[in-house]
């Protein structure tokens, strides 16, 4: 039978934020994955996408921080109602708080494409670590996956150029 799945975005972000969870797939599809985020306070990478993306803000305010070609940092505001294209391989990291929500849609990963995550220091804006992964399902949260072993490790959070040690956000971050 063809699914044509109707789905109440206001709904599933107010379910994201009674269950704790972060992300909610509507449906992965070859050539279409879209899923409702819920903020994270603490959000400092930026996900380099191997597909273009389109976001919609469905409630609350986002900054978009990307980075440029020449590796400057700019911000773009998205405000509840408004829609942004991300062209794929632009380094960019959404940034809302977790009473908002996001509807995201993109292309399902293709086998062999890998999404990154590089993180900057704060203080010098110099590289400080990339995580990389395969994303076959979206529902296990790379994001998620990825911030947890950047954070855990002090290794991955020191800058080698001026030596700032980036406070571990998910141990100061609600549970």
């Amino acid at each position: 039978m063809y699914q044509m799945p109707i789905v109440n975005l206001m709904g599933e972000g107010d379910k994201l934020t009674e269950s704790g969870r972060r992300v909610s797939v509507l449906w992965q599809e070859p050539e279409s994955l879209v899923f409702v985020a819920r903020g994270r306070d603490y959000r400092s990478e930026f996900h380099i996408n191997p597909t273009d993306e389109m976001m919609y803000m469905i409630k609350g305010e986002m900054r978009l921080h990307y980075r440029t070609p020449e590796g400057k940092e700019e911000v773009a505001i998205l405000k509840e109602g408004e829609v942004i294209y991300t062209p794929a391989g632009i380094p960019h990291s959404p940034r809302f708080p977790s009473d908002a929500y996001l509807l995201v849609q993109e292309r399902k990963r293709k086998e062999g494409e890998v999404d990154r995550f590089h993180w900057y220091c704060p203080e010098c804006d110099a590289f400080l670590h990339e995580e990389t992964f395969t994303v076959s399902d979206y529902s296990v949260d790379p994001v998620g996956k990825a911030y947890k072993r950047f954070f855990d490790s002090e290794e991955h959070r020191t800058c080698k150029e001026c030596g700032h040690v980036m406070p571990n956000a998910l141990a100061e971050s609600e549970p």
